[in-house]
């Protein structure tokens, strides 16, 4: 495995870090326990050392399975836990953005009791939310970094713009934008602010939701309760045309011995400004390539044909809208 410092914390991070999204079983069609346990002690025992949750996946049952996880484990200094705050739910599954000092300070105490555990190394706030002030948001998170709580401070899906907002008022050490061969368009924007900033990155949505593990069929079907049922990625001409670059990547990863799962995660840990990869998974075996993914790098004649295969195959690629991920409470008329 390779390990890395996470931008200005003291963190050493695994450059491949587990997803837990999956895990939760909400939008993911359910959750094997058992299994799920089997994949975190599965990845500890290979070298990854970050695992990434947050109370929304599954509304508390990730954060549960991961602690029930960790504890089997027993070598808690070894483990870095990232999770979130800053998003709401009700018992409809409804869930809306709060990153409120109130609503951290209870989620904060709730991720602790879930992960088993008296301090959090890696508190990363969801999604920006527009109702809060930033301010208010960075110092609460300071406040708990100098209380001892968490080790360090982090963002989700945040501009450089509101980076630049909240390193006014408390210290930032990394950001988790989305960021996949197939979905790009942050490269240049906001990996590129934190690789100027000394700000790491944990990427998510490294396979695009399972599409680059090569394993799907023009004829793939997913229940009503998964994502990707209704998914831009998974439906219509350009998942076509998804697949169709698929194939040839799946011929370049031979080529090179390895598998188009490695050659995609590979892709994004050599793009300039990535620190960790994180790699979803739910069941052991789907982290079996990780191992093949580290120790080597892509050229810059590599990266120039995967490009080139990218605007074949796929002229318009999908980006997710201006507005993306959950609505605001102003977007619902939730008062504060």
């Amino acid at each position: 495995m390779e390990y890395t410092q996470l931008g200005t914390s003291d963190l050493k991070v695994s450059r491949i870090g587990l997803g837990t999204w999956a895990i939760g079983g909400w939008l993911w069609g359910g959750t094997d326990e058992k299994e799920a346990i089997k994949a975190i002690l599965y990845a500890l025992e290979s070298g990854i050392n970050l695992i990434d949750t947050a109370p929304i996946y599954g509304f508390g049952l990730s954060e549960e399975i991961c602690g029930k996880a960790i504890q089997e484990y027993g070598r808690r200094d070894q483990v870095i836990i990232a999770t979130k705050a800053g998003l709401e739910w009700d018992q409809e599954e409804k869930s809306w953005r709060n990153s409120s000092r109130k609503r951290i300070l209870k989620e904060i105490d709730d991720s602790l009791r879930r992960l088993r555990t008296d301090y959090i190394d890696l508190y990363q706030i969801h999604w920006p939310d527009p109702d809060t002030p930033i301010e208010e948001t960075a110092e609460t998170l300071y406040e708990l970094y100098q209380a001892g709580k968490i080790r360090a401070i982090g963002v989700s899906n945040f501009s450089p713009e509101q980076m630049d907002a909240w390193r006014k008022v408390a210290p930032l050490h990394s950001n988790q934008p989305q960021l996949n061969l197939f979905q790009s368009h942050l490269k240049d924007t906001v990996f590129r602010y934190c690789h100027e900033n000394q700000i790491g990155t944990l990427t998510w949505g490294t396979l695009a939701h399972g599409l680059l593990t090569g394993k799907f069929t023009a004829d793939a079907t997913f229940p009503k309760d998964d994502l990707r049922h209704n998914h831009p990625l998974f439906t219509g001409e350009r998942f076509k045309q998804y697949l169709q670059a698929i194939e040839r990547l799946k011929a370049f990863a031979k080529e090179k011995g390895k598998s188009i799962t490695q050659l995609a995660v590979r892709w994004v840990l050599d793009q300039p400004g990535v620190t960790c990869a994180l790699w979803g998974a739910r069941r052991p075996e789907q982290l079996e390539e990780a191992a093949g993914t580290v120790g080597w790098s892509l050229t810059s004649e590599d990266l120039a044909y995967m490009d080139q295969i990218l605007k074949e195959t796929v002229p318009v690629p999908y980006q997710p809208p201006a507005k993306f991920g959950p609505p605001s409470r102003s977007d619902l008329g939730i008062k504060a």
